[in-house]
């Protein structure tokens, strides 16, 4: 959860353009929603860490499991937590079926109805010596009895380490194919981008194309070229892009993106820009902003909720606090969320109808205008 006293996301208080009342953290939590980007084990919380590194007596120490957690002005990288869970504590299928159903109870809880979710296989199968369909199978078991006992529906992603090597990404598709569940929607790719251009894994894209799979890719996310959102979109044929920011540096072909009306699912608490943009200016000349202004469909997530120190609602006010984003910017994004997704049409259709009308009696009760903010 985020410490509103102190701050909101990672940035301090005095540093926020706008500061959002009780009345509008409740409807942020409040307003129905998509959640399209979000780790599995980036949502695993402290105190699950902490009881799994006791169960299995890992060389995990109190003080580290501290430092995985914090979340300063310039925040690390959240990679060494993700390899530690794989590396230690994720042992039998019982434990990825309670991470499964703790992320999916804690996003029903801020009005997420529908969350597409990343699980990256290939270090678990290293590590854990559980075969494929069994994490699978557990993960499956966590959505289903989490939407047997909060309503949330959900379709699981399974993603590809882009530090291993093209090989492991083929069997990982191939895995998925010989365990087919119509919950098992599609592919992603996640991991460092650094030297890891999304070309290396075209076979494997391809291959989950050939089999009726959806697609999408992280691009754009450590500050790597546009080309890497170029080639996710226009060579894999990616669905919706997570990320993207560097699109910016190409406006014309964001604007060819913008037309096509392809969603990016941004991360307002995104590690790279933290670090790398002065923190008085940081949300002034963050990337969202412009790839708003040139017309491209956001949609906010958290990415990484346990370590990025986010909820699902505190990443819809981080939009509206930080970004200058209105009301109505944000019911757009709601329905760009709900147009990105990879539900049936049925309940696409049903969203569609129902959520405008919902959002707009929630922020009937606000005294903010539904224009208010919006990017310059």
């Amino acid at each position: 959860m985020i410490d509103r006293e102190l701050q909101i996301g990672n940035v301090p208080r005095s540093r926020i353009g706008r500061v959002a009342d009780p009345a509008l953290r409740a409807f942020f939590a409040a307003i129905p929603k998509v959640e399209l980007h979000c780790h599995l084990l980036g949502s695993v919380r402290r105190e699950t860490f902490a009881s799994l590194v006791a169960k299995y007596e890992a060389p995990i120490g109190a003080d580290e499991i501290a430092g995985f957690f914090a979340r300063g002005e310039k925040p690390v990288g959240v990679l060494r937590v993700l390899r530690a869970l794989e590396r230690y504590l994720l042992r039998e299928a019982g434990d990825f079926r309670r991470i499964t159903y703790e992320y999916l109870a804690a996003a029903a809880g801020e009005a997420v109805r529908h969350a597409e979710f990343f699980w990256n296989p290939t270090g678990s199968l290293v590590h854990s010596g559980l075969p494929y369909r069994a994490m699978q199978d557990a993960i499956l078991a966590g959505m289903r009895d989490a939407q047997a006992d909060y309503g949330i529906t959900s379709l699981l992603i399974p993603s590809i380490d882009r530090e291993a090597e093209p090989a492991e990404a083929l069997a990982m598709v191939e895995a998925m194919l010989g365990c087919r569940d119509p919950r098992v929607a599609g592919i992603g790719i996640d991991y460092s981008e650094i030297d890891r251009p999304p070309e290396l894994f075209a076979a494997a894209y391809s291959l989950a194309k050939r089999y009726g799979l959806r697609t999408t890719a992280h691009a754009g996310e450590f500050g790597m070229p546009w080309r890497n959102v170029a080639t996710a979109i226009d060579r894999l044929g990616v669905d919706r892009v997570d990320h993207g920011y560097t699109i910016v540096d190409n406006p014309e072909l964001a604007a060819d993106y913008a037309r096509r009306g392809i969603v990016f699912t941004v991360v307002p608490t995104n590690s790279y820009y933290l670090r790398t943009l002065p923190p008085a200016r940081w949300a002034s000349d963050h990337p969202i902003r412009r790839m708003a202004r040139l017309g491209l469909r956001l949609h906010p997530n958290t990415d990484d909720p346990a370590l990025h120190s986010v909820s699902p609602g505190g990443a819809w006010e981080l939009m509206y606090t930080h970004f200058g984003f209105g009301l109505a910017d944000l019911r757009g994004m709601m329905l760009n969320g709900i147009a990105g997704s990879w539900a049936g049409a049925a309940s696409r259709a049903r969203w569609q109808t129902e959520w405008p009308a919902e959002f707009d009696r929630l922020a009937e009760r606000l005294a903010v205008p539904a224009d208010a903010g919006g990017v310059d």
